[in-house]
């Protein structure tokens, strides 16, 4: 479904510094895989899946979409179909609400590219999400959870073919982390999942690909088979050695991130 060669991304900060984000990725995700994107905040995730939404460029090599190269000049001609197919949930569920009230946010996309049976649409997905009560009121004004879902069902009325998903679990508490899981593992949508949370990921996919801080992929593979690949969660930053003390004797073991 999507292919990537050799892609990487810099940016150039006020003082002209010259920042490298990540350098010469190189993957493919087949239709109908669920993939997790690893690795500690600032190694590039949210800017792998801005490039892959096609709202950045990659500064070199080639991202392509069901065989065909994304670049300006294809979005020029397929910018509503990609749109649609491709849809992108930023770690920051309020920079992406924008309309009067929860049912008007979810009817948005239906209405761009124009779906008949709005209305039934709209109550279907809210009912989905359990957000049905707070349909007429403003998504700026509800709690991080609410969002989320209301995003998330605005992304998934359009019933894009690949989800692009940024710490999808950041602003919710764990009982809603717990249905998010178990309804994404039931989505039947290609779709990748950016998080620092190694206690998640085997219950989000089934593959994961890690990135280094400033340098390329570090392990693209079986997601329980890294768990067990201590020298390649070390060099990603993903685990770190923890020494207890107990009386006289001492000992090291070590402990996943799970931060949210």
């Amino acid at each position: 479904m999507i292919e990537c060669q050799n892609i990487s991304y810099s940016y150039q900060d006020h003082q002209l510094n010259i920042h490298q984000v990540f350098k010469d990725l190189s993957f493919n995700i087949k239709q109908g895989e669920r993939v997790l994107l690893l690795g500690i905040n600032g190694c590039g995730k949210s800017t792998l899946l801005k490039i892959l939404n096609a709202l950045i460029f990659a500064k070199s090599g080639t991202f392509s979409y069901e065989g065909t190269k994304v670049d300006k000049s294809y979005l020029r001609s397929h910018a509503k179909t990609f749109r649609r197919d491709v849809v992108l949930q930023m770690q920051d569920p309020s920079s992406m609400l924008f309309n009067q009230s929860v049912y008007d946010e979810i009817a948005f996309g239906l209405r761009h590219f124009e779906f008949d049976n709005i209305d039934d649409r709209v109550h279907q997905w809210a009912k989905t999400f359990g957000i049905e009560k707070i349909l007429g009121s403003s998504p700026l004004k509800l709690s991080g959870g609410q969002k989320q879902k209301v995003l998330l069902a605005s992304l998934l009325a359009i019933e894009p073919k690949l989800l692009l998903l940024d710490e999808p679990t950041a602003h919710l508490d764990p009982l809603t982390t717990g249905w998010l899981i178990e309804f994404l593992e039931e989505l039947k949508v290609t779709s990748l999942i950016s998080t620092h949370n190694l206690s998640l990921a085997p219950e989000m996919g089934e593959r994961a690909i890690v990135l280094g801080e400033g340098e390329g992929i570090l392990y693209d593979g079986d997601i329980r088979s890294l768990l067990e690949d201590i020298p390649t969660l070390l060099h990603a930053k993903l685990v770190h050695q923890h020494t207890h003390k107990h009386l006289d004797k001492e000992h090291r073991h070590y402990h996943l991130h799970a931060w949210d």
